[in-house]
């Protein structure tokens, strides 16, 4: 077995798109660091709304399959070599939106037994042996069934590898401050008028928002602003970008985030200031 770099990075998400939106310059960071990067997707996002009319065609098993290209590609502009699919290719289905009968699927991540999902991050997560993992907190963000989901998985998964021989350091949620959100949307509604968009987003449309005082650690990944909104771009049924703005089907706009932020819910804080690394007081962990 090929030796891994010391420092290593674990993050679980729903549906390929996730990664980019939400960590993509951080994994774009850390990559160019030369830490190794593992990205585990949950499911293929069968059941997303396709933005571009000449792909309004794809759906089910074929916007999935689509979906897997589109994240290889966005992986390539990550410089993200390592990223798998949770218990391999259509083990998990998209769950659809919270409330749908889509939810009731037999073969949906959202009916997935959380033990026997978690052992297959388990496997993972043995190989890889990383110091930190990044997923959602526990309403996924935005109370969307499979990022609830991937919450109860990554943290079940957690706890199995330890009990195992291996136990994550540090485990993070996504999280954006209200100001830093709040903000950017005061600027987006000054731009709005010269953007390709017609309509803006709320701020509580942003997952993860919380109160400051809730963010731990501020990843500055502005370096690699390019790479993320190429890997975003890369998601081309999903979202549509307009740096620094992007928006989903819902035609509404966001702003395109470069500095990342996060929760530390497990393991030690490497500073009493915030912190700046993902990695801070763990880097010789083996």
């Amino acid at each position: 077995m090929t030796e891994l770099p010391s420092r290593r990075l674990l993050l679980v998400h729903a549906h390929p798109d996730d990664e980019s939106i939400n960590n993509g310059a951080t994994m774009a960071r850390y990559a160019a660091e030369g830490a190794h990067v593992t990205l585990v997707t949950c499911t293929l996002g069968e059941r997303g709304e396709v933005i571009p009319p000449d792909l309004a065609h794809l759906a089910g098993a074929a916007l999935g399959q689509h979906r897997r290209s589109e994240l290889s590609a966005a992986m390539a502009e990550l410089g993200v070599q390592d990223f798998r699919l949770l218990g391999g290719a259509g083990r998990y289905s998209d769950s659809g939106m919270m409330g749908l009968p889509d939810n009731d699927d037999p073969a949906c991540f959202w009916q997935a037994d959380v033990d026997e999902a978690a052992a297959h991050l388990v496997e993972v997560i043995r190989e890889v042996r990383p110091q930190v993992l990044v997923t959602y907190d526990d309403n996924g963000g935005y109370g969307h069934p499979d990022h609830i989901q991937a919450h109860r998985v990554a943290m079940r998964a957690a706890e199995l590898s330890a009990e195992s021989g291996w136990k994550i350091p540090k485990v993070y949620w996504n999280r954006v401050p209200r100001p830093v959100v709040e903000q950017a949307f005061t600027r987006l509604q000054e731009d709005l008028p010269g953007l390709p968009f017609t309509k803006s987003a709320a701020v509580d449309d942003v997952p993860g928002v919380v109160a400051d005082e809730r963010i731990t650690t501020v990843v500055d990944g502005s370096a690699h602003a390019a790479a993320k909104a190429a890997a975003m771009r890369a998601h081309a049924t999903q979202i549509t970008v307009a740096e620094p703005y992007f928006v989903l089907s819902n035609e509404l706009a966001q702003p395109l985030l470069t500095t990342e932020y996060y929760e530390l819910v497990r393991g030690e804080r490497g500073s009493d200031e915030r912190e700046t690394d993902l990695f801070a007081g763990v880097e010789e962990v083996s």
